[in-house]
């Protein structure tokens, strides 16, 4: 077996603070509590089979209709919309509506890039694209961004018109980022700072806005809704750089994907383009290899067998492209929480906001 299978699911820490994870763990489940009740009345306005295939997609009920208890995800978005109510000075609950929108769009994009990316699985599941098939992925994605909107603008308040022009601007950005990200998996080379713009865009800013939009209903003014949403930007790109590291090496059974997913997706993630960057001969041989790779069509390369993506990975970590991504998000982690030094905020509500950076940024599995 090789060091590089062997160490798959145990990446480098990327940074070095203990996690509260009891206090994490408060925090989300508090978001997911007041969230979820709200989610699911404003899902429930959709059209059927579209509230159903909505409901499958979340994990309410299972391919059959029935209730299901399955994973929702780590609802971080919606326990940061709520702090950063309270970082305002408002209550917890007025930060919900930004909470359920940014919820909404967020799986929007997943039900959008699951289909665009061929990904059959998530949070070990068929996806609603391989079960009800591309229509119905398109139509209820869609329907979600949508619904994001009407939760916040039926508050008829200034602040939700607020709100709401800083989602559509993060919509904007994210879709941005996917369709960069699309059209890198088709170029030979793509520089380490479009990478990063293109992961700023399409995880930055949805993150970015979950971090302002409680505070813009609370009645914050600008400078501190932009304050936050700066470190929720570059916490974005920490959570993305762990991300590229499990889209190579993560333990499938943990991140409910195939091994080596963005390895067959032939994906320009962090580590690809790091390591493309660095110079030397491990460098030079990945990109001969990634060269000859592109010249083969989609069926040839998905036929290639675990080994074939084994070495790619290792290559990619000879060239120092692993600890590279591990690197930069301990420097976006650090980033973000410098911001957080930039504005006035309850002393309690700054010790959640960093310690649900930590949480993001340090997942070894």
């Amino acid at each position: 077996m090789s060091s590089t299978t062997q160490n798959r699911g145990e990446l480098v820490t990327p940074v070095t603070p203990a996690v509260d994870t009891e206090g994490v763990s408060a925090l989300l489940e508090r978001g997911r509590m007041l969230a979820t009740p709200v989610l699911r009345a404003a899902v429930a306005r959709l059209a059927p089979p579209m509230d159903a295939v909505a409901a499958y997609h979340f994990g309410w009920i299972d391919a059959q209709g029935r209730p299901s208890a399955g994973d929702s995800g780590k609802a971080v978005r919606p326990a940061l919309a709520l702090l950063s109510a309270e970082g305002a000075g408002a209550r917890a609950e007025v930060g919900i509506p930004g909470a359920v929108a940014v919820e909404l769009v967020h799986n929007f994009s997943l039900l959008h890039d699951d289909l665009m990316d061929g990904d059959e699985q998530r949070r070990h599941r068929d996806t609603v694209w391989k079960l009800y098939g591309p229509a119905q992925a398109i139509l209820v994605g869609d329907a979600l961004a949508a619904l994001a909107n009407e939760v916040l603008l039926e508050l008829g308040t200034v602040e939700a018109g607020r709100a709401t022009r800083r989602l559509t601007t993060a919509v904007r950005k994210l879709i941005d980022g996917q369709a960069q990200d699309i059209s890198y998996e088709h170029r030979e080379r793509v520089t380490v700072e479009e990478c990063l713009e293109m992961e700023g865009n399409k995880t930055g800013a949805l993150i970015a806005v979950a971090c302002s939009i409680g505070a813009v209903l609370g009645g914050a003014d600008d400078r501190t809704a932009d304050t936050l949403e700066r470190y929720g930007y570059h916490l974005g790109l920490a959570f993305q750089a762990i991300d590229d590291l499990l889209g190579i090496w993560g333990d499938p059974g943990a991140t409910g994907k195939q091994a080596w997913s963005d390895l067959r997706q032939r994906k320009k993630s962090l580590p690809v383009v790091a390591a493309l960057a660095a110079g030397g001969p491990a460098s030079e041989q990945l990109a001969e290899l990634l060269s000859a790779d592109a010249q083969k069509s989609d069926a040839e390369f998905m036929d290639f067998d675990e080994a074939e993506f084994a070495t790619r990975a290792a290559m990619i970590e000879r060239a120092g492209g692993r600890e590279w991504t591990s690197q930069e998000a301990r420097r976006q982690h650090a980033t973000a929480i410098a911001a957080l030094s930039e504005v006035e905020l309850p002393a309690r509500v700054r010790g959640q906001l960093a310690a649900l950076a930590d949480f993001v940024v340090v997942r070894e599995r």
